[in-house]
């Protein structure tokens, strides 16, 4: 008997380690759905991963058409080589996606008539600790003011990187060499032209590109050293009819990072909402978000996601692994990783060393006007977006801990369809509505007296 006891109470603290009870009768979540970039029709996905003044800028597009019609046209601070632009792979922000993206996590409700002793109780997480080209050549086109400052291939793209001393000669060049800029494309040129910036120009080599076998555009890194932290997005606004998203991942050695010249907010989190929306948790996720936006006058960026590389909880994706982290453009993981490990032991993960914080903007050329300017914090307090499904008990409540727990479900539940209301402004009524066609599937006695209590 003695080995069964010692096996029970092990995993008695195992329970109590690895649970999270956000109520008195709660067992262990799980994950069961995410909020990914997948909800939005137009949403571009940046990675930066920056340590001192450099930086690594992964770039994916969201371009529909013809890839013949492709043209990006990014101003950056310096002169870029050829050995500073590589094509990346499009999975490695597929991945960050999933790791960072807010998520929904289940939970169940025990039988309140099984005793359950303090000791034995699942208890609550604690809160993670704070502390835990040949030389590139030059063409100046007097008449225009522009400068082809280098020229290179790089994967299925042809580069160019220009400088130029008005913005109505950069966009006369732009056309004359068959990028399509649309109207408007000057004014927006010009802050970049005042600050000394550069224009990195990318268009499909179309032999390369169909040689690749690729179906969609890779995404295109660049690396450059600036003590700009920065994102130049107007020129993404220049054919924009509505607001447009933009999610960016910050990787760093160090810890939060936040938007400077705009608020950063947190997106409302730790909300316990009606079991319903496990079938409409997309629709949750924008309404609620664009509430949030609407609420803070459509000025801030969002803190979706921050957490050590290392860890998450819960996980709605495996943590990136070293390789993984270098193809986002880390760079300053430890050069001895690769060194062989002994057998038996596993090579130690360097969770302190990748800190990543998702941020989403949204915005229009009146609303967000600037672009966005970063700096990276000591902050390394962990935060997600996470939304929790807490179920029912469906058994017999015939105990008098089973007829407090009935008396409980009431409140609990119209609390559950106020907060819902509250975070995406849908109608109370409806929430109730379909609150009742949820759980009005349960046969328990209770549900009587929650429906009429309700009034529905």
């Amino acid at each position: 008997m003695k080995p069964l006891r010692y096996a029970l109470s092990l995993l008695l603290v195992l329970v109590a380690v690895l649970c999270f009870t956000p109520a008195a009768w709660a067992f262990c979540g799980f994950y069961v759905a995410k909020a990914d970039t997948k909800l939005y029709n137009k949403a571009s996905q940046v990675i930066i991963a920056r340590d001192g003044d450099r930086t690594v800028l992964t770039m994916a597009n969201d371009f529909q058409g013809e890839v013949k019609d492709f043209a990006m046209v990014v101003p950056v601070p310096t002169v870029l080589k050829k050995e500073q632009v590589r094509v990346a792979e499009p999975k490695i922000i597929e991945r960050l996606d999933a790791f960072s993206a807010p998520r929904l996590v289940e939970y169940f409700d025990s039988d309140p008539c099984t005793p359950v002793y303090e000791a034995d109780r699942p208890q609550a997480l604690p809160a993670p600790s704070a502390a835990n080209e040949s030389v590139a050549r030059k063409r100046s086109i007097d008449s225009l003011g522009v400068t082809v400052e280098a020229r290179f291939n790089v994967g299925e793209y042809d580069i160019v990187i220009l400088s130029a001393k008005e913005s109505g000669g950069l966009e006369t060049w732009l056309n004359r060499n068959g990028y399509k800029m649309p109207r408007g494309a000057k004014d927006l040129l010009k802050p970049y032209i005042r600050s000394s910036m550069k224009f990195f120009v990318a268009k499909v080599n179309l032999d390369k590109f169909e040689q690749s076998g690729y179906q969609l555009l890779r995404p295109l890194q660049i690396s450059y050293q600036s003590p700009r932290f920065m994102l130049p997005i107007r020129l993404g606004m220049i054919n924009a009819t509505t607001e447009q998203d933009l999610i960016v991942y910050i990787l760093s050695p160090k810890g939060q990072a936040e938007i400077t010249n705009y608020r950063t907010v947190k997106i409302p989190s730790n909300n316990n909402i009606p079991i319903f929306v496990k079938n409409e948790f997309g629709e949750f996720y924008k309404s609620m978000f664009q509430a949030a936006y609407t609420k803070e006058d459509r000025k801030v960026g969002f803190l979706e996601y921050a957490w050590d590389m290392g860890s998450c909880d819960p996980c709605s994706a495996e943590p990136l692994n070293p390789e993984e982290l270098k193809q986002a453009g880390v760079f300053w993981l430890d050069n001895g990783s690769n060194a062989p490990v002994p057998p038996g032991f596993r090579r130690p993960f360097p969770t302190s060393d990748v800190f990543i914080t998702r941020l989403h903007v949204r915005y229009t050329r009146n609303k967000f006007p600037e672009d966005p300017m970063f700096q990276t914090t000591s902050n390394r307090e962990s935060f997600q977006g996470r939304y929790v499904l807490q179920h029912p008990f469906r058994g017999e409540l015939n105990c008098p801990a089973g007829k407090e727990y009935k008396r409980t479900l009431s409140r609990r539940f119209e609390q559950e369809a106020q907060t819902l209301a509250r975070l995406t402004n849908w109608n109370i009524q409806d929430i109730r509505q379909k609150m009742k066609l949820t759980v009005g599937n349960l046969t328990n006695s209770w549900w009587d007296n929650f429906v009429a209590w309700l009034g529905l």
